[in-house]
């Protein structure tokens, strides 16, 4: 990687600051332009076909009514809510297509059906896109100082970096994450949001209370066992989707964080792994392309595969691909990846193990 020796005033020490060998212009200039234009209707037909696949899932359930199929379904269930949340996760973006009404509709019916405020996650994940890889202003799987990690009760260590990772979004929502001003993604006036913002934060709460509601009344027509068998453990699996997702995309150990002025957006954008998902990229949208997302959110994730490799030889060796499978490449995460050091302007991830080894 080069560097890039800033002058100082006469006395004092040179300050030395990593640069990468390629500008954002180079990365563009490489992206076929065409791979920067959403397509409403061709956005539209992946909506539908989840849509789809969803409603096919549910009537097969529901005629079957077998607990042999259940698990079945659950799986394949909570998988096409990953993939609902994926195309709101565009809608977001603005990439679902170049009308803001048509981004912020499909984004509230696709986002509050697995009950996630949408402008809510919006705005908080236009947060993380612009602090990518910055140790202390990223918004989500961001790592904490190792004096923090050692201040941890048990408790708050085990749903951070145990198994029980997997299941924290929804905390998250009503709370946010250690070292960051606490905020609720429902409340309009959370410090998460501008004043501005308040009416799409409430448009959204709405949107979620209505969904909450419907669940509430099947759960009295039907019991609770409905409940469970057709909507909770679908919806497990979707937050352990969401959460494994976004841990491999940024979490490991030889990955640089940065702080102050060694931080800016490109360097911090391509502080993020791609990961192969198998048969299941198709599936969840080609999610797994990350590095190029984090550098042009505004892509299509139909164009992902395309401008990806586009720009592999631009970026050389910053390219990051995760060769591990999905599985090692979680605990390896899980083992290796705990805490930064207090102090330093890059840093990478450790862990009390990892150092007594060393």
């Amino acid at each position: 990687m080069q560097s890039l020796i800033k002058p100082e005033p006469s006395g004092a020490p040179a300050l030395q600051r990593e640069t990468l060998p390629f500008t954002l212009q180079d990365v563009r200039a490489a992206i076929p332009a065409h791979c920067f234009t959403p397509s409403a209707g061709r956005s539209l037909s992946y909506f539908f076909r989840d849509v789809a696949i969803v409603a096919g899932l549910y009537a097969l359930a529901y005629k079957l009514d077998s607990w042999y199929f259940y698990p079945i379904f659950w799986l394949a269930q909570g998988t096409m809510f990953w993939a609902l949340f994926v195309v709101g996760h565009d809608c977001g973006h603005g990439s679902f297509s170049r009308m803001k009404w048509l981004n912020n509709l499909i984004g509230h019916i696709s986002h509050s059906f697995i009950l996630v405020p949408f402008h809510g996650w919006r705005i908080s994940h236009r947060t993380h896109h612009k602090n990518t890889g910055n140790a202390d202003k990223d918004e989500s799987w961001y790592p904490v100082k190792e004096s923090t990690y050692n201040g941890m009760g048990k408790l708050e260590k085990f749903l951070r970096f145990d198994l029980a990772l997997l299941f924290v979004y929804p905390l998250y929502l009503f709370r946010r994450s250690p070292e960051r001003e606490s905020g609720s993604h429902f409340h309009p006036d959370s410090p998460l949001f501008r004043p501005s913002e308040r009416q799409d934060i409430i448009t959204s709460t709405i949107w979620w209370l209505g969904m909450i509601a419907l669940l509430a009344a099947g759960t009295f027509t039907w019991g609770f066992l409905w409940l469970v068998k057709f909507y909770l453990v679908p919806y497990i699996i979707f937050v352990m989707w969401l959460d494994l997702v976004t841990f491999l995309h940024h979490t490991h150990d030889d990955v640089p964080w940065y702080r102050g002025e060694d931080w800016y957006f490109l360097k911090g954008a391509i502080s993020t792994v791609d990961v192969d998902y198998g048969f299941l990229n198709n599936i969840h949208h080609d999610i797994g392309t990350h590095v190029l997302h984090h550098i042009f959110l505004s892509i299509p994730h139909y164009h992902l595969l395309e401008a990806t490799e586009a720009i592999k030889p631009v970026m050389g060796e910053h390219f990051r691909v995760s060769k591990l499978s999905v599985w090692d490449a979680f605990w390896a995460g899980v083992k290796n990846c705990h805490f930064v050091p207090d102090t330093g302007s890059k840093v990478y991830y450790s862990s009390l193990s990892k150092n007594n080894s060393n």
